[in-house]
């Protein structure tokens, strides 16, 4: 649960990142004179975002949690996502229960926008999208086969979903109608409350039904309206409102300090311009999302801490009948607006609470992170295993190096009774286990092996290179042999170094690379299989091709072609090795899209045609047809330098020129 809650916290990172812009626009719209037309311009531009957060969470959700991320992924959650908001919307909720619109729940108003109901649309569009996104309908049906059929899955799960909520949705609203009701009469114990249960709620979206009983009208208290109306008692009204400021001007910015403090060396420039833009939106505007979002599922007893001192927040200003107001929200733009007002009492005290807010949040934030580890951004573990103890499993003389490797990798993956399958790509192990959380990395790592992707519990990637078959049979030999895994032993080892293997790299030659195809140039970190966009093989760029004919990007010799026929090596006269990798996952096709033009040992000149490519077949089959060029013996390169990236390429287009060290 903890990591899966993780998982969301990840994902969510995508939507809330367009928060701080909304945000912005908010902020300075608000702080503008409210006759100009610019102000409501920009006030406009931001609410567009922000009314929309339900429908950017469910599709943040739908992308990051699905295994593969596909943008078939984000239409399933869309369209889980409309089909409640519309299906439950007042005037269906009245057509479907034969009454009148207006003698519909009210409950059904606030459907529409709630991030409770995106949060849930996009969970269950990933999981549709894992679970169905290959499956192969029969032929009659073929054309709805694979991806088309997630959207449809999903349509048919949320109307299940929308009957249930058709029924108890109004007992959810009018609880916390009840509950808010309740705390009037308690004065500054229940303004105190309310903050608690505020931001204890945001997870669900169910906050904004709380916010309708003490700060609009349903219960008769109409904060926000009474304050800016003048209305009702100096030191009373605003009571709801105003301890928010403390809270959201420097309470959570001191925070966002000490989860900064708290990163881990490698990550404290992400975590900065993470921590800086969420700061800044909520001092400035009061819209704490980015912030809050980005700790909330992956530090949860954070969040709660943070509840609490909104609460008594909340509670303290209340009390003291410091009072200020706010239309958007308890940033610094909404102070100064309100400061004027004649009902507002002593606002200037709340910046004396907020200082103090502020060196609250900071030492509790950072007691926290430190004394229960919490892994607030920043701290994600280094994905390597300190742990001394090793399984072994016993080599001998006659052990070539691949077979040496395998038994590396055998007993860092916990040996046979913890393997479920053995597969390979051009460059990676792909295994499935029956616990990925058994895998020790140091020792995987220890193989000269690349790098090591956990996909989920079962599902682990290892980057071998493209020796990568060589090391899976003898994998699977060992697999097929019930080779014995030794006890760990106690014995602290060192780490093995990376043996240099003997190179012919003439040092300080420059080779020039061309396109490998029509289309659209994309940079490497912008493909969709992390094993490339990493770099764990190398550094280079991709094409996303326009039609199926491929060529040599530089000029060397053909010295490997795979017998899927989906990639092939190429090595230039000055040593660099490189990799034409045609489409991701396609090994999986076994060479059906693929007519090789060249063959082994083979000299080419860049523009000499590769292979023809069925572009349809590929996609068809559901995959992508990046055409991925790397050089894989990165350690002999010195630099490289772009000519084009990110635009419309042809084949005698000059891409990178690379010189070797």
């Amino acid at each position: 649960m903890k990591t899966y809650l993780q998982r969301m916290g990840r994902s969510l990172q995508l939507p809330v990142a367009v928060l701080p812009a909304a945000a912005l626009l908010e902020g300075i719209g608000h702080w503008l004179p409210q006759n100009w037309g610019l102000s409501q311009f920009l006030q406009i531009g931001g609410t567009a975002i922000l009314s929309q957060l339900a429908l950017l969470f469910a599709v943040g959700l739908s992308i990051g949690m699905s295994k593969v991320k596909d943008g078939a992924s984000a239409m399933a959650g869309v369209v889980a996502y409309i089909v409640p908001v519309y299906v439950l919307s007042p005037k269906n909720v009245a057509l479907l229960k034969g009454i009148n619109v207006k003698d519909v729940n009210p409950a059904f108003n606030a459907i529409a926008g709630n991030v409770f109901i995106g949060i849930v649309a996009g969970l269950i569009a990933a999981a549709l999208f894992d679970r169905f996104h290959e499956t192969k309908l029969p032929m009659a049906l073929s054309f709805f086969s694979g991806k088309r059929l997630v959207p449809i899955l999903s349509t048919l799960v949320m109307l299940l979903i929308s009957v249930v909520l058709l029924f108890i949705w109004p007992f959810l609203y009018d609880a916390l109608i009840n509950f808010g009701k309740f705390f009037v009469g308690l004065g500054a114990v229940g303004a105190g409350l309310f903050g608690f249960f505020n931001r204890l709620l945001i997870p669900t979206g169910l906050h904004q039904a709380l916010n309708q009983v003490f700060e609009f009208n349903i219960a008769g208290i109409n904060d926000i309206g009474n304050f800016w109306a003048n209305k009702g008692t100096k030191g009373i009204t605003g009571m709801y409102l105003a301890g928010y400021f403390p809270v959201m001007m420097f309470g959570l910015p001191a925070g966002a300090l000490a989860i900064y403090k708290n990163a881990l060396p490698e990550r404290k420039k992400a975590t900065a311009g993470l921590m800086m833009a969420g700061a800044f939106a909520s001092f400035f505007t009061g819209v704490t999302e980015p912030l809050e979002f980005s700790f909330m599922f992956v530090a949860w007893p954070l969040y709660v801490i943070h509840a609490v001192l909104t609460g008594l927040s909340m509670f303290f200003a209340a009390f003291m009948h410091w009072t200020a107001g706010f239309t958007f929200s308890a940033g610094l733009v909404d102070y100064i607006l309100s400061f004027h007002m004649p009902i507002a009492n002593k606002p200037y005290m709340l910046l004396v609470q907020g200082v103090v807010m502020a060196v609250i949040y900071y030492f509790v934030f950072d007691f926290a992170i430190k004394k229960f580890n919490l892994m607030t951004p920043g701290r994600e573990p280094v994905d390597v295993d300190s742990s001394d103890q090793s399984a072994e499993v016993v080599t001998s003389d006659d052990d070539d190096k691949y077979m040496i490797a395998a038994k590396k990798i055998y007993a860092g993956i916990g040996g046979h009774d913890n393997i479920k399958v053995i597969d390979n790509c051009t460059t990676r192990l792909r295994l499935q286990l029956d616990d990925t959380s058994k895998a020790n990395k140091s020792q995987i790592m220890s193989a000269n092996v690349s790098g090591i992707n956990v996909l989920d519990k079962t599902n682990i990637q290892i980057v071998v290179g493209t020796e990568v078959q060589f090391v899976a049979d003898a994998l699977k030999k060992l697999y097929d042999n019930n080779v014995a895994v030794s006890a760990p032993t106690t014995a602290k080892k060192e780490p093995e170094p990376k043996s240099e293997p003997a190179s012919d790299v003439k040092a300080g030659e420059t080779d020039v690379f061309y396109s490998v195809a029509n289309g659209e140039l994309e940079d490497i970190e912008k493909v969709s299989d992390p094993t490339f966009a990493q770099k764990m093989l190398g550094d280079g760029y991709a094409v996303v091709p326009t039609d199926g004919k491929i060529v040599a990007p530089v000029d060397g010799t053909i010295t490997t072609i795979f017998p899927t026929k989906h990639a092939l090596g190429i090595k230039t006269e000055n040593g660099l090795e490189v990799l034409v990798h045609m489409g991701i996952d396609t090994v999986q096709l076994k060479g059906e899209p693929f007519e090789i033009k060249v063959s082994d040992g083979q000299k080419v000149q860049h523009g000499d045609q590769l292979a023809q490519v069925d572009l349809k077949k590929i996609t068809d089959a559901g995959k992508k047809t990046d055409m991925m060029v790397i050089i894989t013996n990165m350690p002999s390169v010195a630099y490289m330098k772009y000519d084009v990236l990110n635009q419309e390429v042809k084949l005698d287009n000059e891409v990178v020129k690379v010189t070797t060290k």
